[in-house]
């Protein structure tokens, strides 16, 4: 049984011109491992968000939806960002 399946892609030319470049600068010992090594780091993304919402968000909501008195309105929040930031709250 094989454990590789061939596929043929079309990449636009500034995407292609990077996966080039990582092969011909040694990075990469071909146009496959780059894709490879793409892919897996989609996978990784994918797994962070899909923990993050369900370790995170998920419970989050349901904390709001048992009491909703504990939530912050969006202003408030956008305000507290502003400040970190060190601009002015009312943009």
């Amino acid at each position: 049984m094989r454990t590789t399946q061939q596929f043929s892609i079309t990449l636009p030319n500034d995407m292609a011109d990077v996966v080039a470049e990582k092969v011909s600068s040694g990075s990469y010992a071909s146009v496959s491992e780059v894709l490879r090594d793409g892919l897996r780091a989609l996978i990784e993304r994918d797994a962070a968000i899909d923990k993050w919402l369900r370790e995170e968000v998920v419970p989050g909501h349901r904390e709001y939806m048992a009491d909703p008195s504990k939530g912050v309105p969006a202003d408030q929040i956008m305000k507290r960002l502003k400040a970190r930031r060190g601009t002015d709250a009312a943009e």
